[in-house]
């Protein structure tokens, strides 16, 4: 009896499920950015990997929060701004305001605890690990320069200048 490969997923379905996913984020937030805000008790908790690719945050805020960090957007925030891709929100941190920016990318729950409506993704790579992963596939020395007229001149700008 011969095994059967199981098939592959070539559609990549559960990555579609996650993007299709955090467009139910984006659309909530696109309701908190409205003139009201926030309608009735809902408020968010989103957490997020605070060193993803594309995200900026302070860097004493990075320092408390190396790794992942959950904000709540509920009464108090200002300047939230929806992108396609990212958004944008300015948060205070011990009476500071901060703007935070992150991809949809980053965020790895969703919690409207008003309703108990809870999304979770699968965390992103971090930049940390990504060079990481590019360290690890690089030559570890750099190849030699080319030899002969293959590599760059070096051209004095003496022989240009008026005398």
């Amino acid at each position: 009896m011969a095994e059967e490969t199981p098939p592959v997923d070539e559609m990549n379905y559960e990555q579609l499920a996650q993007d299709a996913l955090r467009g139910v984020v984006r659309s909530a937030l696109d309701r908190a950015a409205l003139p009201d805000g926030i309608p009735g008790a809902h408020h968010f908790y989103i957490t997020f990997k605070t060193r993803a690719p594309g995200v900026s945050v302070p860097p004493d805020i990075l320092a408390k929060y190396p790794d992942e960090m959950t904000v709540v957007l509920q009464h108090q925030y200002w300047d939230l701004k929806v992108e396609a891709a990212r958004f944008s929100v300015m948060l205070k941190f011990g009476g500071m305001p901060k703007v935070l920016a992150l991809p949809y990318t980053a965020v790895t729950r969703f919690y409207d605890p008003s309703v108990q409506f809870l999304l979770q993704f699968e965390p992103p790579a971090t930049v940390d690990e990504i060079a990481a992963e590019i360290a690890a596939t690089e030559p570890a020395e750099a190849p030699p320069p080319p030899s002969g007229d293959e590599g760059p001149k070096v051209v004095s700008l003496d022989q240009f200048r008026k005398k």
